[in-house]
């Protein structure tokens, strides 16, 4: 270090000199830069409260309102692709939050350090006031956090905060190859024959876990959710979204003036990926009436086998969807004891709507959630590596709906029993399920 003599002037000058060196410097190497900016953002953001130990109350629900009302926590995860942070996935007013922090209980010594939050809104919340938001903020030096509250201010009393679990903290292996995340079912939903359907051809393809992200559905949906919990496919995640916001079935805010569009489903999703990113090697995100169905393979694992080899480094797998409107129907798969059973049996619906012409038809997406920061419905907003939007020869999204083309009379529509490969397998299955639930 030279040492700046207040007599000495030409040594003062030789200080300013390579000090004005050193900056110039850093601004030009930008790792360095990075390095600097996250020094001084640590430092400045990073403080200790007087004395103030690891307690708080824990968060007891999915969804946790802050005392503003205009924030609420879903989960915290640790997140150190980029570097040693914590992100909450949370539901903020767009205009309403501009500063939070994050109060971090650090081990071992059990002391709570606060760091200012990055509120990264995201960018398809579609006209609503409130949106899927991620609150970030770097964890301290010589900290692992286990658990972190979130305050409006750096000041305040531990014991008034909610404490939330920091997930993903330590590595795991894989425990599946497929998750589905299907979000969020809502308005009494008792489309019950449809819904056993999808599952169980989720199974034949290659799933081993559907996370559902329930609003509320029909007693017998009830029970059939029962079933497949025991059974171990199944994760329920209560999402009781209504009780704190006026939330739309729309998905776009002119067409329903609510608080939050299609009951939160952008911030279950991002949740899910989050939730499965440790312990899924693919995340699948699609509703409940889609099934992606491979053409050219027999199933899932072989086909994301094949597109990985064909498409390196790429993370992000969208197919188009195509609907098949349950308003056409065939007479074969008449399944007498199948006709007690609310929803549709899509065994019988086998024709698909033509493309129209300038009219994108949307994707849904099988995903590495390692290499995803954060999700639309029907893209991916901001992630690592490559996207590929897989041809329609190799697999599409079947699914079965009210049609989208209500005008187009049969002999136009286009017959395609792709799904009639797995007829034999399919109807046993559901049977088995049906006899077991007893319905």
């Amino acid at each position: 270090m030279i040492h700046c003599g207040k007599k000495n002037i030409s040594a003062v000058v030789a200080c300013i000199l390579i000090f004005a060196s050193v900056l110039i410097c850093s601004w030009k190497d930008p790792q360095l830069q990075n390095n600097v900016t996250r020094k001084i953002f640590r430092q400045t953001t990073t403080a200790s409260p007087a004395d103030q130990l690891c307690r708080g109350k824990p968060a007891q629900n999915v969804i946790t309102p802050l005392k503003d009302n205009r924030t609420f926590i879903i989960a915290p995860y640790f997140d150190d692709r980029e570097s040693k942070t914590t992100r909450v996935i949370a539901i903020v007013h767009h205009e309403d939050v501009k500063e939070l922090y994050c109060w971090f209980c650090c081990q071992p010594n059990g002391k709570i350090y606060v760091s200012k939050a990055k509120i990264d809104v995201h960018s398809d919340r579609f006209g609503f006031p409130y949106g899927a938001a991620d609150i970030v903020c770097l964890e301290p030096e010589n900290c692992d956090p286990t658990h972190v509250s979130i305050h409006q201010s750096p000041h305040g009393n531990i014991d008034q905060l909610p404490r939330f679990e920091i997930k993903n903290r330590k590595a795991e292996t894989f425990s599946v190859d497929f998750t589905v995340c299907i979000s969020t079912m809502f308005g009494n939903y008792n489309n019950v024959l449809q819904f056993i359907q999808s599952i169980e051809m989720y199974k034949i393809l290659g799933v081993q876990k559907v996370v559902i992200y329930k609003n509320n559905c029909s007693q017998l949906m009830e029970k059939v959710l029962k079933f497949y919990m025991e059974e171990g496919t199944v994760e329920v995640i209560p999402w009781p979204i209504n009780s704190h916001l006026k939330v739309s079935s729309k998905w776009h805010f002119t067409m329903d003036a609510k608080d939050i569009g299609y009951y939160g489903q952008i911030t279950a999703l991002n949740d899910c990926i989050y939730r499965n990113m440790q312990r899924s090697k693919f995340v699948v995100l699609n509703d409940a009436d889609e099934i992606i169905l491979p053409l050219k393979h027999p199933d899932w694992i072989t086909m994301m086998s094949s597109l990985q080899e064909q498409n390196p480094g790429t993370g992000i797998f969208l197919f188009e969807n195509h609907i098949f409107p349950e308003t056409i129907s065939t007479h074969m798969f008449n399944i007498s004891s199948w006709n007690t059973v609310p929803g549709v049996n899509i065994l019988q619906h086998v024709h698909r709507e033509p493309d129209r012409k300038d009219v994108f038809n949307p994707r849904k997406m099988i995903i590495d959630p390692r290499k995803v920061i954060q999700t639309s419905v029907h893209s991916v907003l901001r992630a690592y590596g490559n996207t590929v939007n897989v041809p329609m020869d190799v697999a599409l999204i079947y699914h079965c709906r009210v049609p989208l083309q209500g005008n187009l009379p049969r002999e136009s529509l286009i017959r395609d029993t792709t799904l009639w490969r797995y007829n034999s397998s399919l109807i046993v299955n559901v049977n088995k399920v049906l006899h077991q639930t007893v319905l």
